[in-house]
């Protein structure tokens, strides 16, 4: 077999993991932001000072944000189930130091601290888990299309071929969630509808660079015949045309039905491609082809994946939206985000019914077809991966409410509420804005460049993948690569975001 078979052969044909390590696994970035969050905070308690080289706070975060993440899904797979337990423990011991030098200073009892906590007022426009959720699903997403390439990581975790849940099933459908959360129509307050059809006209060109990228990918992966995974979306379409055709068509969606009412449509859509998958040949036509036998003569068949999928991305698309919604709510305390945090709990437990039931009654998993089971999982673990860093942002703000001055970089802070004269409400400008223009965090540094920061890690990716034989790379040297890959990566976002530019052609 030839290089580029191999490596064919080396991602196809896998059947996923369960939904208990990819739950459990979901905890592990929000923790590791959690001990970064404690970490900054017992330093400011220790010097009186935040954290001001942008060279450690660059090494802070690669080491406990990135490197977990990357050591989790190779050499630590096999322990992963302990990883989450060990990293809760140390920030456990981090709060308790942290606590404890409080209570020596104030004396104020706990329950003073909880209920000044809930009564803590926050910016209503400033919603950092967001952000946060975002840029960690892109982080994952880059390790792992490098990653994959390796034997070091399971393959459990890699795209299954037909039916199952592997991380990177997982990845596809969280990246579309991540885009629709903030939208232009999650963000636009007007609904009139001239306004909408103009705003549909600039979604038509605005989506250019994705069609671009799509069409370079497409010449460069044929010209160098580099390995690809055909039964992922096809011979000639990828995930940047799936990304674009999307976006119009839930534009066109949104202009058509209310936008507060876009999980009917999402529902409507999901339900009615299942239906139609099951009765009728589309789901044979859609695994095997138009003759059976796996053909790809004619553009419906060679693409068959990526074309009909669309309808199952969309409608996880239009699902986001109306979490968007709900998130982008106006909510002025904490005791608030407690409320929508329990709804969010509630949402998560009834999508994961439906979901046994889809997959008992109707079809298992299947990224392969963006079917209703894969809907269903995509939202309800993108909203459980949320509700984590939702939750792991209130325990920072409580910590940060233990020591006066401390700051956490993409997280909330402690502000005043505005006051009915101009003067007061100059002085309760929001901290958490101020602390974005003072305080250069890996977080917001690649927030600024998303698709940008995709775009390399698909670059250096087929680079690493050109000049290395990965599939019989030695474990030290597997790790060496993969953390200078991300670090590569991460210090040009850095750069970017400490020289203020950001790169957005559109």
């Amino acid at each position: 077999m030839s290089q580029k078979q191999l490596k064919e052969a080396f991602i196809s044909n896998l059947n996923g993991t369960t939904l208990l390590e990819i739950s459990l696994g979901l905890s592990l970035p929000p923790l590791c932001l959690l001990c970064r969050g404690l970490l900054l905070i017992l330093y400011f308690l220790h010097y009186g000072k935040p954290l001001s080289s942008r060279k450690y706070n660059l090494l802070l975060d690669f080491v406990v944000l990135i490197s977990p993440l990357l050591l989790s899904c190779t050499v630590l797979s096999p322990v992963m189930f302990l990883m989450p337990p060990v990293i809760a423990a140390l920030c456990a011991a981090i709060f308790s130091k942290i606590y404890s030098q409080r209570k020596h200073d104030t004396g104020a009892s706990f329950r003073q601290i909880v209920n000044d906590f809930q009564k803590t007022y926050l910016d209503p426009e400033y919603v950092p888990s967001i952000t946060v959720f975002r840029v960690y699903i892109n982080l994952l997403t880059s390790i792992g299309i490098l990653a994959v390439d390796f034997p070091q990581y399971p393959r459990r975790y890699a795209k299954t071929e037909t039916y199952g849940t592997g991380v990177m099933d997982l990845g596809v459908g969280a990246f579309i969630f991540g885009n629709a959360l903030v939208c232009p129509e999650v963000r636009q307050k007007s609904c009139a509808t001239q306004l909408k059809f103009s705003h549909l006209t600039r979604q038509f060109f605005s989506v250019w660079p994705l069609i671009f990228l799509g069409v370079g990918r497409l010449f460069t992966v044929k010209s160098i015949e580099y390995h690809e995974h055909i039964s992922e979306y096809g011979v000639h379409w990828n995930f940047f045309f799936t990304l674009a055709v999307v976006r119009l068509a839930a534009s066109l969606l949104l202009t058509l039905f209310p936008k507060n009412k876009s999980w009917i449509v999402a529902m409507n859509l999901a339900v009615f491609y299942q239906l139609i998958l099951n009765v009728t040949s589309l789901k044979m036509f859609v695994l095997y082809g138009s003759n059976g036998k796996d053909t790809r003569v004619g553009f419906l068949n060679a693409n068959r994946e990526g074309l009909f999928s669309l309808f199952g991305y969309l409608a996880i698309y239009m699902a986001s939206v109306q979490v968007g919604l709900y998130l982008l709510k106006s909510r002025n305390f904490v005791k608030d985000w407690i409320k929508a945090i329990c709804v969010l709990i509630l949402m998560v437990l009834v999508l994961f019914v439906f979901l046994h039931l889809s997959q008992v009654h109707v079809d298992p998993v299947s990224r392969r077809m963006a079917n209703l089971s894969y809907c269903l999982w995509v939202v309800a673990h993108c909203l459980t991966f949320f509700i984590w860093f939702v939750v792991i942002d209130l325990v920072l703000l409580f910590t940060k409410l233990l020591v006066n001055g401390s700051r956490v970089p993409s997280s909330w802070n402690v502000i005043q509420p505005p006051r009915s004269s101009k003067k007061h409400d100059t002085e309760a400008m929001p901290i958490g804005r101020e602390s974005k223009l003072l305080h250069v965090c890996l977080i917001t540094a690649i927030d600024k460049n998303q698709l940008l920061f995709f775009l390399l890690a698909n670059i250096m990716t087929g680079i690493v993948n050109i000049m290395i034989d990965t599939i019989h790379s030695k474990t030290p040297f597997t790790l060496c690569i993969l953390h200078l890959y991300m670090f590569l990566n991460c210090l040009i976002m850095y750069i970017l975001h400490a020289k203020n530019i950001v790169l957005k052609f559109w």
